[in-house]
């Protein structure tokens, strides 16, 4: 239960915190497993390939132990818990239980090819017998309960396939942002204005959001070519140029033709382009001319606003780049304020910027919804939470974090960088 969050089953935002290469990215990256494995390792997943995991290699005993992956999630006011372990060939274990009316429920316990259903789900009892002998090893049953209809598992499912959104980087690259906007307003035309208001807002200079739809321009030059080398190559054909010839031509023709159908039906494909206004109307700017801060703030926005709009849940790894702590601070502003999120949605973020811990720009963030990220002595990472500390009202947590007081920092010595400099 969140500590000062009484009115809402879950805090809004989780903030994680640490040194680099401490492991902070792994929290992300073992979502994003867990929801490749559910949506993918039933239909996707190679029969005999096994599990696509990454074993802790810092240990000679690392590769022999399952990976264990765990979520504690609320669908429709239902609190679930849902978790598996897997090795490097098959699941080991898998569990579903649920807690209506606060009293637990099993869904399913499997332990490798052994499964045991609750007695909620005695009435599928046909269908989940076919299933059981269906999963293979190196699937997950949640993901191949999916081909049936079976109601009473789908609330998790469907929230590891709708509602859990997982982004990158900043870092990463802006392909199909473009038409991951043209898709938001496509939705909702009001999301224009939302999309423009909070560029505005952000204090980035753009007064205005242009879709530019082209012509793919490479295919229809390939067209052109084409259809010149047809028209030479039908000439050839009335001339003597004898059977051998003839049937040479006319091979080539056939794949011409092959290659025409397909640049034809690419060409008519139209690309979306962005295009930017910053108060002279008639003068826009591309994508690849704004700052990398404002192109980090327009690659979260679609997603931010459908998540908000969904109620759904937002994992984003480092959260800062490129973005000024103020702009951030805003940002997660818009998941604190039931306001601008009525339905509950959910942000959780690294970052290293410390002054969401501090006082200077608010209280941006409250003490139950910060998590530290540390490396043990093995180098294994070792997640726990501010509140572990007990920290006293009013105490500057900012401070006291890059004091070391929380761990989760670098251990850095000026002199060992300057002897790493002289000694080149």
């Amino acid at each position: 239960m969140p500590a000062n969050h009484a009115e809402r089953s879950v805090v809004p935002v989780t903030a994680i915190y640490g040194a680099n290469a401490s492991g902070k990215s792994n929290v992300i990256d073992g979502l994003g497993f867990m929801q490749s494995a559910v949506l993918q390792s039933f239909a996707r997943w190679d029969v005999e390939g096994g599990v696509p995991r990454r074993p802790f290699r810092l240990s000679a005993q690392g590769r022999d132990q399952p990976s264990v992956y765990v979520a504690e999630l609320v669908v429709d006011d239902v609190p679930y818990t849902y978790g598996f372990a897997v090795d490097d060939t098959e699941v080991v274990e898998e569990w579903l239980y649920s807690y209506p009316e606060k009293r637990r429920r099993m869904l399913f316990r499997r332990k490798r090819g052994d499964i045991t259903f609750g007695t909620t789900l005695g009435g599928l009892k046909p269908k989940l017998e076919m299933l059981e002998e269906l999963t293979r090893p190196n699937a997950l049953f949640l993901s191949a309960a999916n081909r049936l209809n079976l109601g009473a598992l789908s609330p998790v499912y469907e929230w590891f396939r709708g509602d859990l959104r997982i982004r990158g980087s900043s870092h990463a690259p802006d392909t199909g942002l473009a038409e991951r906007i043209q898709r938001l307003i496509s939705t909702k035309p009001d999301n224009l204005n939302r999309l423009v208001s909070l560029l505005a807002a952000a204090d980035v200079g753009i007064t205005d959001v242009r879709i530019k739809e082209t012509i793919n321009r490479r295919h229809v030059h390939n067209i052109a070519i084409i259809e010149e080398r047809i028209a030479d190559l039908t000439g050839l054909l009335d001339s003597d140029t004898g059977p051998r010839g003839k049937r040479g031509i006319t091979a080539e023709l056939h794949n011409l033709h092959r290659e025409l159908e397909y640049f034809e039906r690419r060409g008519a494909e139209r690309r979306a382009e962005l295009r930017f206004v910053h108060g002279v109307e008639d003068e826009l700017f591309s994508l690849g001319e704004e700052s990398d801060g404002t192109r980090s703030w327009l690659r979260l926005l679609p997603t931010v606003l459908n998540v908000l709009d969904e109620g759904a849940v937002l994992a984003v790894d480092e959260i800062d780049t490129s973005l000024h702590p103020l702009l951030t601070a805003q940002l997660v502003r818009l998941f604190q304020d039931p306001e601008t999120n009525p339905d509950n949605a959910q942000l959780i973020f690294t970052t290293h910027d410390t002054s969401l811990l501090g006082t200077m720009i608010g209280d941006v963030l409250t003490r139950d919804q910060i998590w530290f990220v540390q490396k043990n002595a093995a180098g294994a990472t070792e997640i726990y939470p501010l509140t572990d500390f007990k920290p006293r009202k009013g105490q500057n947590i900012e401070r006291r974090y890059l004091g070391g007081s929380y761990g989760a920092v670098p251990v850095l010595d000026e002199e060992d960088f300057v002897n790493a400099v002289r000694n080149r």
